[in-house]
């Protein structure tokens, strides 16, 4: 068994762990689930640009930064945490996803009906992120460093009201930022997840 740096708790600590077969194939598999999400989230933000027409996708076009209060993207400061710490804002991060990406679909079934593609891909997203989360916690629990944090029923009560139809063009443009948005920390939180379980890999990442 290979030996590898670094602590759950103390990121600067040299120690030694050997993992037990299970727990070995568990961290493989859920990394390889991270980091092939990373690739489906790139390509689940080119496509909800693709479906929302002008000024989406013009060149120079920056979209207005909305606050999201139930969910933000990962802090500066998250590299520099222990790495349970990391992995316990990924899994309640995760957690958090699902129903704001559920959100995020519904409204798209209003705005882009004939956009069967993307809403699969949302539906899928939201799946995924379910199911990274759930794999997470497993790892966490299995090292003895259950995940704690916040559930996804903020985050749905606030994607259901700022996604909720709008009647004017502006509650259209907010919705379609909105979702931008939750598409884009999806993205964010399974790339953090999958470089904080590449210091988990045993003999490195694969």
């Amino acid at each position: 068994m290979n030996q590898r740096e670094g602590s759950l708790e103390d990121p600067q600590a040299d120690f030694s762990v050997s993992f037990l077969p299970h727990l070995e194939a568990k961290i493989r598999q859920t990394h390889n689930l991270a980091r092939l999400l990373t690739k489906y989230a790139e390509q689940l933000l080119e496509e909800y640009v693709q479906q929302q027409g002008d000024p989406f996708g013009l060149p120079g076009f920056s979209p207005p930064r909305l606050a999201l209060a139930s969910l933000s993207g990962p802090a500066p400061s998250h590299a520099g945490l222990p790495l349970s710490e990391r992995l316990r804002l990924d899994a309640a991060a995760l957690a958090a996803l699902p129903a704001l990406l559920d959100a995020v679909r519904r409204r798209q079934a209003e705005l882009n009906p004939r956009a069967p593609r993307l809403l699969r891909s949302l539906e899928d997203a939201a799946r995924q992120a379910r199911a990274l989360g759930a794999a997470v916690e497993t790892v966490l629990a299995a090292l003895g460093a259950a995940a704690r944090g916040p559930g996804s029923e903020p985050a749905a009560t606030a994607a259901t009201t700022a996604l909720s139809p709008g009647s004017s063009a502006a509650g259209v443009f907010s919705a379609k930022v909105l979702g931008l948005h939750v598409c884009g920390l999806y993205g964010e939180w399974v790339s953090r997840t999958e470089g904080d379980l590449s210091q988990l890999v045993p003999g490195g990442v694969s």
